[in-house]
């Protein structure tokens, strides 16, 4: 998907700091998805903390998305020390992960998985961390 085609993202200071860092810290053990997630930060509104919507997914936040298949399911988007996909705990730095950085409800995005392959989300609600 070329980039004028993605949704606008909006993510706060904290994050935005955050995850350049993390993703600059990436760029040698895993070139792919630290590439996506400093695009998405370079093509990010960054905004005060205490200015992001409660309904943009942020660090930590829950979504409950929706599949290409239509399956849907509820993620939360966390650092990379805290993911347990059991626990449906997603880390920023896998592709779903990275996509869903900046979104708000009833956006979509196509991202490219692990595997190669092209998908898409929908988020449909977002409830932002406690």
């Amino acid at each position: 998907m070329a980039a004028s085609e993605k949704p606008q993202i909006t993510v706060c200071e904290s994050d935005y700091d955050r995850l350049t860092t993390l993703a600059e810290a990436a760029e040698h053990s895993r070139p792919e998805i630290a590439e996506f997630l400093l695009g998405e930060m370079n093509r990010a509104v960054v905004v005060a903390d205490e200015a992001l919507p409660a309904q943009v997914v942020r660090m930590h936040a829950e979504a409950r998305i929706r599949t290409e298949t239509g399956a849907e399911r509820t993620l939360h988007l966390v650092y990379p020390a805290e993911a347990n996909v059991s626990e449906h705990r997603i880390s920023i730095l896998s592709p779903i992960g990275a996509a869903l950085i900046g979104l708000q409800e009833g956006q979509s995005i196509e991202w490219t998985g692990a595997n190669g392959g092209t998908h898409r989300l929908s988020v449909l609600t977002v409830r932002p961390p406690a």
